[in-house]
């Protein structure tokens, strides 16, 4: 009897060894020393397998990193209508501690104000209240399906003003003009578009980019563009003990160097006015009046210079307006020209954009029409470059109205709504589930009202309706409808998103 359990035992030893992966201890990374905030969705329009998903994408990505005062600090902040702190950075110094805290948290649902999320982790998040060091890296990592409901450009431009290396991680179809604005420079190293489930594929890279930033006790280059890079470097005297001298000069040309001094206070300097795709050979050296300290070096490599534009959209159409932006936005451009005018008309009207800027909104146009736009580059040089693109204004009113839900059983829902004006060729109806897949129904323009069946008792679902016309997108409605549990009165309830 012994032998057979025994028998078994190897088996299925042996059948599971082949077919379960076995997640090894992954080698730590020495010398690092860095604050990384976590900013979370966790409003209602993420589904539990989603949530579930960045969770464990979180903890794989923290897995290797050595935890304590001297070493990494981590935080999360959820996203949802008011914005909430699972845990400040000071609270789990050790990765045992780190995992099981991550793989505890609860989503807390509500809407996806991540603007208010970024103001929540400037003025909370990064200070010593919150178990923020002063002295070392500052990192987020925002993890989006590419929705919110807020403005999130200028908090997060205060924040990246503080220092702050930001890494974005998009799952959805996120803007890539406004993702690679909020990211740091360059959106090729800062920015990953990927699905849900290959979450796992993008780790590695993503790992190995925050270890570049939050390397200790080292002189090391940031925000490399083609003409400037950022030197971060650790404290190492104060303003009145010291100062430093900074040298730089391309690689091979000594007679090219250039140096700086400045107050021993400083941690960080800004290298502008470079040559495009050139390397350089860089020196601090810190003059103490207590004690050497030796030099530190590095060596950067600035990027190829980028040609403007080479993207052009459109997009937040309205019945007299639009918004048009163009990627990149290079240092060497002095200003933008927009043109644009009715198809197949021939008068056009100009306007005249900053060279700091990617976006322009053209008002005061005619609904319904197609209109060709020009956006034109006027490099410092002299030199230009156009790009055009055709941008559709909305018909009026082209908009779904009063979206309206009808309880028809424990798990099945009727959403109805007013028709939308214009000449409609259908609705699209959209239902994403906190659990189970979401699903997408084509209706004529005839049906105002659809069945959505098979809801899970207890769970939040986010219903949109959409229009449909021939040269223009519609504005859709969303509501989220959450379902009561079994064991209460079959009722509905929803609740408006702001």
């Amino acid at each position: 009897m012994c032998a057979r359990i025994l028998a078994l035992f190897l088996l299925l030893h042996g059948i599971l060894g082949q077919t379960i992966p076995h997640r090894g201890p992954h080698p730590s990374i020495p010398d690092v020393e860095g604050d990384l905030l976590f900013l979370l969705d966790s409003s209602g329009s993420v589904s539990y397998y989603e949530f579930s998903r960045v969770k464990e994408f979180i903890a794989d990505l923290l897995r290797p990193f050595t935890f304590g005062p001297h070493d990494v600090q981590t935080s999360v902040v959820h996203i949802s209508t008011v914005p909430t702190m699972e845990f400040p950075f000071d609270r789990y110094l050790s990765s045992g501690a780190v995992q099981h805290a991550i793989r505890g948290i609860q989503q807390v649902m509500g809407d996806t104000n991540t603007g208010k999320a970024l103001s929540f982790a400037k003025e909370t998040l990064f200070t010593g209240e919150a178990g923020a060091r002063p002295d070392v890296p500052k990192v987020l990592v925002w993890i989006t399906d590419g929705f919110s409901t807020d403005d999130v450009s200028r908090p997060m431009q205060l924040l990246k003003d503080l220092g702050v290396t930001v890494f974005i991680v998009s799952t959805g179809r996120g803007n890539y003009l406004e993702l690679s604005a909020a990211a740091s420079q360059p959106p090729e190293k800062h920015l990953h578009f990927v699905d849900m489930d290959d979450l796992p594929i993008i780790i590695k890279e993503l790992r190995d980019s925050v270890t570049d930033v939050i390397q200790a006790k080292r002189l090391r280059a940031t925000d490399i563009s083609s003409s400037s890079f950022r030197l971060v470097w650790p404290k190492l005297l104060a303003r009145d003990t010291g100062y430093y001298v900074l040298e730089y000069a391309p690689t091979g040309q000594p007679r090219r160097k250039l140096t700086k001094q400045l107050t021993g206070d400083h941690t960080t300097a800004l290298v502008v006015n470079l040559v495009p795709q050139t390397t350089y050979e860089v020196a601090l050296i810190p003059e103490s009046n207590e004690r050497y300290i030796p030099p530190q070096t590095t060596r950067v490599t600035t990027l190829e210079e980028v040609v403007s534009p080479v993207r052009v959209l459109i997009s937040e159409s309205k019945p007299h307006s639009v918004r048009v932006s163009w990627s990149p936005t290079p240092e060497s451009v002095a200003s933008y020209q927009v043109l644009y005018g009715p198809l197949p008309a021939n008068s056009v009207k100009l306007v005249v954009v900053d060279g700091s800027r990617n976006s322009t909104v053209l008002e005061n146009l005619a609904a319904n029409t197609t209109y060709l736009v020009t956006v034109s580059a006027i490099y410092k040089s002299g030199k230009e470059r156009a790009l055009s693109a055709k941008a559709c204004t909305q018909e009026e009113n082209s908009k779904v109205k009063h979206l309206r839900f009808e309880d028809l059983g424990p798990s099945t829902l009727k959403a109805s709504w007013d028709p939308a004006d214009g000449d409609v060729l259908g609705y699209r109806v959209r239902c994403r589930r906190q659990a189970g897949p979401s699903n997408l129904l084509s209706v004529s323009p005839q049906i105002n009202s659809v069945l959505l069946s098979n809801l899970t008792a207890g769970s939040a679902n986010k219903v949109c309706v959409k229009p449909v016309y021939k040269n223009i997108p519609g504005k859709g409605l969303c509501r989220m409808v959450r379902m009561q549990p079994a064991s209460q009165v079959r009722s509905y309830r929803h609740r408006r998103r702001a």
